[in-house]
C-alpha cells in the first residue's frame, strides 16, 4: 500500500482509515495530548475488539505533582493548558452539540468499561518532552504494520474528521506495510523508552476512568445546582480576582469587620469590589440589615488605603455617623478603628456659607474625596432640569465627584426606587460620572439612558394592570432584561427574606412580630370637639398666605425678582414661585398631619402660624399708614421655620428650610388680596385654636390610652419577661415634648420606669441622672447590649421609655427593647417600618416583638379618602414645583395613594417588610449576588470539584409539595450558545435556563434570572445526595440511558423556543451580555450545560 494523505474531507477522513485497518488482532498505540470520549464512541465497535491499547499523552495530563514547576513563574499557564487538555476528555469545544452531551451517559459508562478492561494511559511529566505530532501505530494486525501521524491527528471527533472547523487543513500522513516497518521500529522504540521510564511519565489510567465514570454516575441535586451556578457565573469569578480587596491592609483584623455577620462581610466584599470595578454601588439592603455597618467597613477598607472619604447624611441623621469618629469616647464600640471620615449634610450642598459643625463651608475643598458615602441616597434621586441652575444633585456630581476625577461613590438606601424607576437612573448617574456608555465595555449597556427609559415604559404598562396583578414575576416578564443587568451591575439588594434562605440559622434568627395592635381614640374625652373630616376641611380652607407671598407680587414688580432668584432649583421667577405654592401645601399636611398626632402639637402650630399671619398684617398696617414710599426702608418679608419643619420628609423639609430664605418687599405686593387671605385665615384659626385650647390633658383621650398601653406593657402584660423598654415614635417634636412632659415624672414616681426624650435638638432623661452629650448617651443607656455600653448604663442607671422623633428611625440597633409605638401615622407608611427596623433585627435576644400603632379616630376608608383630598391637592404643587424633571404627574400621584392606601390596609394587620410595601416588587427580588455568593461558599469548601466536572450532567429530583400547584413534571435545561454564534468580544456566550412540561400541551418557559435560580434552588436544596429511587426510575425509563429520545424531544422543544423568541423578541441574555438565540438558528447552535429532571 502506498503511502496515503488524509485532510479529513468525504474520503480522506482519519476516522475511516483506522476504522479499516483495526481488526481483532491489532495492537493499538497512541501519542496524543488530547483523547475524548466521542472519538470512542465514533471507533467504539473497533475499539472494543481490541486486546489492548495504549495512550501516552505528550503533553502533561491529569498529573497532579509537576516536579520542578510550581514556584517558576510560568506554573499558572501550564497548570492551564493541562486543564484544557483534560477537559478536552469530555468537553472539546467541537463536540459540545446537544446530541453528544445529552447522550453521553451511556457512552459514558461503555468508555469506562473499556478503559479499565483493555487500555492503559500514560503522560508525560513535563511540558515539551516528546515532540511528537498525534501518532497511530497499530501492529499485530493482518496488514500491519500501520502509521498515521499528522499535527491535527488528535483522538477527538475534530482529529478523527467527524467535526471540522472552517478554513482549516489538515494533513497526515498513513504508511502501512513494509513503507512503515522502518518507521515504526524507530518509533516504538523511542515510545517504550519512554512508557517504561518512571521519571518522564507516570500511569494516568485510573484518573482517565474515574472521571468518564462520573459521566454515568448519579448526581446529587445540589452538585448540578452548583455546577449550573458555575457556568452561569464563571465570567464574574474571573473578573472578581482582579477586585477582591487586597489581603495586605490589615482591614480583615479591624475591629468592625470582626462584628460583621457573615451575610454583612459578603455585602462589604461585594461593595469593594463594585467600587473598584464601576467606581460606585449602591447598597439597598432591607431595614434593619444593618447598612450603617457595612457602610463602616468599606470605608475602613479605603482608610486602610489612606484615602479621603466623605460621608452625606440628613441632617436628622447626623449624630448617627459623628460617634463613630469619636475616638475617645466610651460609647464608641469601634474607637479602635480610629475612623476619620468628615461627616456633612445633605443640605450642605445648597449652601455657599456658614458651618455645618466644626467646618466652614465657604472654604471647604468638596473635591478633594476619594470616596463619597451617601446616606438615603435616594434623596438625591432629582437632578436639575436645565444648565443654568444648580441644585444639591448638580453640586454633588460637579463639585465633588467630576472635580476629582477618581472619586467612588457608595449609597445607601433602603428605597432606591420610590415613585418611578428614574428614580434610580439619577443615582446611577452619580456613579457614571453621566456617560452613558459607561457600561458598554463591562455588562454590553449601550446607552444606560435608553434602557432607563425603556424600562420606565414597560413599568408604566405593568403598573396598569389590575390591582393586585402585581407581581415580581410579572413584573419581570414586563421590564426589559437589560435593566436588571444594570441593576445586577450597581446594586446590592437583600431582604431580611434572603437572609433566612441564603444563610440559614447559622447566622442568626430574627425575632418572632406579634400581631399588630391597633389603638383608635378620640381627640376628646367629652367628644365637644367637631368630626375630623369637618377639622380637616377648615385646614383645608386656609390659603397659608405668608408660605407664598410670591403669589401677590404685582406684575410690574416681577422683573426683579426674576433677577434675585436665577441662581437655584429654577432658573426664573415661575420655578421660585411654584416653589413657595408647593411650601404652603405643604404646610396644609403639616398641619393635618399635627393634628392627628397630638391635640398639643395641633395647638402650638396653629399659635406660630397664627403669629406669622398677624406679623405680616400688622407691617402691612405699618407701611398703609405711611403711606409714603420713599420713607421706607426695605419691608423684606419671608416664613419662620422654627418648630414647623419636623415631621416633613428629607426632601419637603429642604424645600421648606430653602423657601424660607426667600424674601419679599412688601411694597411690592398686591396688599389688598394679600390682607384678605391673611384676615380670613386668622378667623379660621382662632375658631382651630378655640377648639384645641379646650381639650386640656385630662381630657387628651389618646394620652390617657398611652398610659394604660405603658401600664399594662410594664406590669402584667409583658411581651418578654423582664422586659419593660418602650420605644415611642412621633412625627413631631412638639409632640414627643407633650408626651414626655405628661409622662416622665409620673411614671418615675408611680411605676418606677426612666423616660427620656430623644428629639435631635432637645435630649433629656427624667430623673436625677441627667443625660450628657447628645442622644447616643441616651441609647446607650437605653439599649446597653446593642450599644456595648453595659457598664456605662449600670454606672449612671438604665432607660426603660424613650418618646422620640424620626431622628433615630433609621441607623439604630436599640434591639434590647422589644416594643415600639407609633403615636402617630407618618405620612409616607415607609417610616413605620423603619421605624420598628430598631427593634426587629438579627440576633435580637427578644423571643417576641411587638408594634402599636394609635390611628385618627376615623375608619380607614375615610381616613384614606381625608387624606386623599389633600393630597390631590398636593398634586398641583407637586407637578409644578422647582423647575425638577421628572415631578409626579397627578395621575402617578393618584397612583401612589392606591399604594399608599394599600399600606396602610395591611399596617393594621401585619408587620410588613419594606419590600412588602411595594406591590410585591422590590429591587432585592432581582439581584444575583446571594447566588454568586452561594456558589463562591460552596467551591472555597469544595476546591477543584466544579471547575473539573464535565458539562451535559444531570440530576433528578421531585417536585416539593409547596411547588405543586406552580410546577409540573419536566425538565430544566441550561443552554448556551456555542462559539462563533455570539458577539467575538464576549468573554463568554449566553447561557439561559428553559423548564419544558413533559406534557405536550404545556409551551416552554424562559423565565426572569432570579426566578429561574429561585425555582432550580427550590427544587434542588438540602439534596446533597443523589435521591437513588427517582434516579433509578428514570434509569429504567431511559434503559440506562441509552434510550434517550423523551429528552431528546423536550430539548428540541426548548431549543426551538428559544430561538423562536430570539427572532420574534430579542430575548436578553439572562446572565450575561448578549442576546440568546440571535443568530442562532439550529441545535447545532447549542451546548448543553446541565439538566434537571423533575419527577
Amino acid at each position: 500500500m502506498p503511502i496515503e494523505m488524509l485532510d479529513n474531507t468525504e474520503g480522506k477522513r482519519l476516522g475511516d482509515s483506522l476504522r479499516a485497518v483495526l481488526d481483532d488482532e491489532a495492537k493499538l498505540s497512541i501519542i496524543s495530548a488530547h483523547v475524548s470520549l466521542f472519538a470512542f464512541g465514533e471507533l467504539r465497535e473497533e475499539l472494543e475488539r481490541l486486546d489492548s491499547v495504549r495512550v501516552l499523552f505528550n503533553e502533561p495530563t491529569f498529573i497532579s505533582d509537576m516536579k520542578g514547576l510550581a514556584d517558576a513563574p510560568e506554573f499558572e499557564l501550564t497548570r492551564r493548558a493541562q486543564c484544557e487538555r483534560e477537559r478536552a476528555l469530555t468537553d472539546s469545544a467541537m463536540e459540545l452539540s446537544l446530541h453528544n452531551k445529552l447522550n453521553q451517559r451511556a457512552l459514558a459508562r461503555a468508555c469506562a468499561s473499556w478503559l479499565r478492561e483493555k487500555v492503559t494511559a500514560r503522560s508525560v511529566r513535563r511540558e515539551h518532552m516528546l515532540q511528537q505530532s498525534p501518532t497511530y501505530v497499530i501492529e499485530g494486525s493482518g496488514a500491519s504494520p500501520h502509521l498515521l501521524s499528522g499535527q491535527g491527528a488528535t483522538f477527538t471527533l475534530e482529529g478523527l474528521g467527524v467535526e471540522r472547523r472552517p478554513d482549516t487543513l489538515t494533513m497526515i500522513t498513513h504508511y502501512a506495510g513494509d513503507e512503515a516497518k522502518a518507521q515504526v521500529e524507530f518509533l516504538m522504540a523511542q515510545f517504550e523508552s519512554v512508557w517504561a521510564d518512571d521519571t518522564k511519565t507516570c500511569d494516568v489510567t485510573e484518573q482517565i476512568a474515574s472521571k468518564i465514570e462520573a459521566l454515568h454516575t448519579n448526581n446529587s441535586p445540589e452538585f448540578i445546582y452548583f455546577l449550573t451556578l458555575y457556568h452561569i457565573f464563571r465570567r464574574f469569578l474571573q473578573e472578581n480576582q482582579d477586585h477582591n480587596p487586597r489581603e495586605d491592609t490589615g482591614f480583615f483584623e479591624s475591629v468592625i469587620w470582626g462584628k460583621l455577620y457573615d451575610f454583612q462581610k459578603d455585602a462589604v466584599i461585594g461593595a469593594i469590589r463594585k467600587l473598584e470595578k464601576y467606581n460606585g454601588c449602591i447598597i439597598a439592603d432591607s431595614v434593619g440589615l444593618g447598612k450603617t455597618f457595612e457602610a463602616l467597613a468599606v470605608i475602613k477598607y479605603y482608610q486602610q488605603l489612606n484615602k479621603n472619604v466623605l460621608v452625606l447624611c440628613p441632617k436628622r441623621l447626623r449624630e448617627n455617623w459623628t460617634l463613630w469618629t469619636q475616638t475617645n469616647d466610651e460609647r464608641n464600640p469601634l474607637a479602635k478603628d480610629r475612623f476619620a471620615y468628615k461627616v456633612l449634610n445633605h443640605t450642605d450642598l445648597s449652601r455657599r456659607r456658614g458651618k455645618s459643625g466644626d467646618t466652614d463651608l465657604e472654604h471647604l475643598q468638596w473635591g478633594t474625596f476619594d470616596l463619597v458615602v451617601i446616606d438615603e441616597s435616594h434623596n438625591f434621586r432629582n437632578r436639575s432640569a436645565t444648565g443654568a441652575s444648580t441644585n444639591r444633585y448638580t453640586r454633588l456630581m460637579n463639585e465633588v465627584i467630576r472635580a476629582n476625577g477618581r472619586t467612588k461613590v457608595l449609597m445607601l438606601s433602603a428605597t432606591p426606587i420610590n415613585n418611578r424607576l428614574t428614580d434610580l437612573r439619577h443615582q446611577i448617574e452619580l456613579i457614571t460620572e453621566g456617560r452613558d456608555d459607561y457600561l458598554e465595555k463591562t455588562d454590553g449597556i449601550t446607552s444606560i439612558d435608553s434602557v432607563m427609559r425603556l424600562a420606565q415604559k414597560r413599568f408604566n404598562l405593568w403598573s396598569s394592570q389590575a390591582h393586585g396583578r402585581h407581581t415580581t414575576q410579572s413584573f419581570a416578564e414586563y421590564v426589559n432584561a437589560d435593566y436588571f443587568r444594570l441593576l445586577d451591575a450597581l446594586t446590592i439588594a437583600r431582604s431580611r427574606k434572603h437572609i433566612a434562605k441564603y444563610y440559614g440559622t447559622q447566622t442568626g434568627t430574627f425575632p418572632t412580630r406579634l400581631t399588630p395592635r391597633n389603638v383608635q381614640e378620640p381627640i376628646d374625652v367629652r367628644g365637644e370637639l367637631p368630626p375630623i373630616g369637618a377639622l380637616y376641611d377648615m385646614i383645608s380652607d386656609l390659603t397659608f398666605a405668608q408660605y407664598q407671598l410670591l403669589s401677590y407680587v404685582r406684575e410690574d414688580a416681577r422683573p426683579t425678582y426674576e433677577a434675585d432668584y436665577r441662581e437655584g432649583f429654577g432658573n426664573d421667577f415661575g420655578s421660585e414661585l411654584h416653589r413657595t405654592n408647593a411650601v404652603a401645601v405643604l404646610m396644609r399636611v403639616n398641619l393635618l398631619k399635627r393634628m392627628e398626632s397630638s391635640v398639643s402639637a395641633f395647638r402650638s402650630t396653629l399659635g406660630r402660624v397664627r403669629s406669622s399671619c398677624a406679623d405680616i398684617l400688622d407691617r402691612l398696617a405699618a407701611l398703609e399708614a405711611r403711606n409714603t414710599r420713599g420713607s421706607l426702608g426695605s419691608v423684606a418679608v419671608g416664613y419662620g421655620i422654627e418648630g414647623l419643619e419636623d415631621g416633613l420628609d428629607d426632601r419637603d423639609a429642604e424645600m421648606f428650610e430653602v423657601g424660607a430664605q426667600i424674601r419679599v418687599d412688601l411694597r411690592d405686593v398686591d396688599r389688598e388680596a394679600l390682607s384678605a387671605d391673611l384676615t380670613r385665615d386668622i378667623e379660621i384659626l382662632d375658631e382651630l385654636i378655640g377648639y384645641a385650647r379646650a381639650v386640656t390633658p385630662d381630657r387628651d383621650a389618646k394620652l390617657g390610652a398611652l398610659r394604660t398601653l405603658i401600664a399594662e406593657k410594664t406590669g402584667a402584660g409583658q411581651i418578654n419577661p423582664g422586659n419593660r423598654k418602650i420605644l415611642i415614635f412621633s412625627a413631631f417634636a412638639d409632640t414627643a415634648t407633650y408626651l414626655y412632659d405628661q409622662l416622665a415624672a409620673d411614671l418615675l414616681r408611680t411605676h418606677g420606669l426612666t423616660c427620656a426624650q430623644v428629639t435631635g435638638t432637645r435630649n433629656r432623661v427624667a430623673g436625677k441622672r441627667r443625660a450628657s452629650g447628645g442622644f447616643e448617651d441616651i441609647l446607650g443607656r437605653f439599649s446597653p447590649r446593642s450599644k456595648e455600653t453595659i457598664g456605662r448604663a449600670q454606672r449612671e442607671g438604665e432607660i426603660d421609655i424613650i418618646v422620640a422623633t424620626d431622628c433615630i428611625s433609621e441607623g439604630q440597633n436599640l434591639q434590647d427593647c422589644d416594643c415600639v409605638i407609633n403615636y402617630d401615622v407618618h405620612w409616607n407608611p415607609v417610616r413605620i417600618v423603619q421605624r420598628f427596623g430598631r427593634v426587629d433585627r438579627l440576633g435580637s435576644t427578644n423571643k417576641h416583638i411587638q408594634m402599636v400603632t394609635f390611628w385618627p379616630d376615623v375608619d380607614l376608608e375615610s381616613y384614606i379618602k381625608l387624606e386623599s383630598r389633600v393630597k390631590a391637592r398636593m398634586a398641583l404643587g407637586d407637578a409644578s414645583a422647582s423647575g425638577e424633571e421628572n415631578l409626579l404627574t397627578p395621575s402617578e400621584d393618584m397612583n401612589d395613594l392606591e399604594y399608599r392606601s394599600d399600606q396602610l390596609r395591611a399596617l393594621r394587620s401585619e408587620t410588613l417588610d419594606l419590600e412588602d410595601m411595594r406591590r410585591g416588587m422590590s429591587i432585592t427580588d432581582f439581584a444575583l449576588d446571594d447566588y454568586r455568593i452561594e456558589l463562591e461558599r460552596y467551591m472555597n469548601a469544595n476546591p477543584g470539584v466544579l471547575e473539573g466536572a464535565a458539562t451535559g450532567l444531570h440530576a433528578v429530583v421531585s417536585i416539593p409539595d409547596d411547588l405543586r400547584a406552580q410546577v409540573s413534571p419536566g425538565v430544566v435545561f441550561c443552554l448556551q450558545q456555542r462559539d462563533g454564534i455570539h458577539d467575538a468580544n464576549r468573554a463568554h456566550a449566553p447561557l439561559s435556563l428553559i423548564y419544558v412540561l413533559r406534557d405536550a400541551t404545556g409551551a416552554p418557559t424562559l423565565f426572569h434570572p432570579t426566578c429561574s435560580l429561585d425555582l432550580l434552588r427550590r427544587l434542588c436544596e438540602g439534596h446533597r445526595e443523589p435521591l437513588e429511587a427517582l434516579c433509578a426510575q428514570f434509569d429504567r425509563a431511559t434503559r440506562d440511558g441509552e434510550d434517550m429520545s423523551e429528552y431528546t424531544a423536550l430539548l428540541s422543544q426548548a431549543v426551538a423556543a428559544a430561538i423562536r423568541q430570539g427572532e420574534e423578541a430579542t430575548l436578553e441574555s439572562l446572565f450575561t451580555p448578549g442576546a440568546i438565540a440571535q443568530g442562532a438558528s439550529s441545535e447545532a447552535d447549542f451546548s448543553l450545560v446541565s439538566f434537571v429532571v423533575l419527577l
